[in-house]
């Protein structure tokens, strides 16, 4: 019997919950109901049983989910209770500083543990106590490491270049900050970020909605 193929959407969801859960631990709550979890997350109660389901039986009749119990069982599943993820960095732009900068990788496990740049004028440099490396060494590197997770923080035109050197260097996990789409073999996963796209898309809630059609559609209306 063949395994069930767990949603890719239902696996974005599991660090949400956890985090909650987090959250609901350093308050010093022991338990949760579905509810209440669902109710705090904006998710329905279901949405999160049906969820938890792919992995197993969890919570307990009449109270809930312990807190501590299934936030560790969810950072097990993910891969998180073990040792720090080691990630690549390419790009030591304005945009690969501020990732470099930030200490919420840590916490969560992870570590950019080599940064890389084709720029003559960055390589060399120490960057937030990381010595910038030509990519045209990430090759090689990646053949002498066990690194899997990369960071491309690189402008459009260079992105699909340095995502196929990743891919064949043996990384599985890329996160991309560059405004491009491509494709990647089975096995690895390329989640972009685009925050511009984002805001494209949140202005919407900032207008009146269907304002220009209202205008053309009383155009069009007559009077007798």
């Amino acid at each position: 019997m063949s395994e069930i193929e767990i949603p890719d959407i239902v696996i974005r969801r599991l660090p949400l919950y956890a985090r909650e859960l987090g959250l609901l631990a350093g308050e010093g709550r022991d338990f949760i109901s579905s509810q209440e979890l669902g109710h705090r997350l904006g998710v329905t109660p279901a949405q999160i049983r049906k969820d938890l389901s792919y992995f197993g039986r969890f919570g307990k009749r009449g109270r809930g989910y312990e807190v501590l119990g299934l936030r560790e069982r969810l950072r097990s599943i993910l891969g998180l209770n073990g040792r720090v993820k080691e990630m690549v960095l390419v790009g030591v732009g304005q945009l690969g500083r501020a990732v470099l900068g930030y200490g919420g990788f840590r916490l969560g496990g992870f570590e950019v543990v080599r940064v890389f740049d084709s720029d003559p004028n960055q390589i060399g440099r120490k960057v937030d106590n990381h010595q910038v490396d030509d990519v045209a060494t990430l090759p090689e590197y990646l053949q002498k490491t066990r690194v899997s997770m990369g960071i491309v923080a690189v402008p459009a035109e260079a992105a699909p270049s340095v995502i196929d050197t990743l891919v064949d260097g043996g990384v599985r996990a890329i996160l991309s900050y560059a405004p491009v789409t491509m494709s990647v073999p089975h096995g690895v996963r390329l989640r972009q970020i685009d925050p511009v796209m984002e805001l494209e898309s949140m202005a919407y809630y900032l207008e009146e909605p269907f304002d220009g059609y209202i205008e053309d559609h009383q155009a069009d209306v007559t009077t007798n």
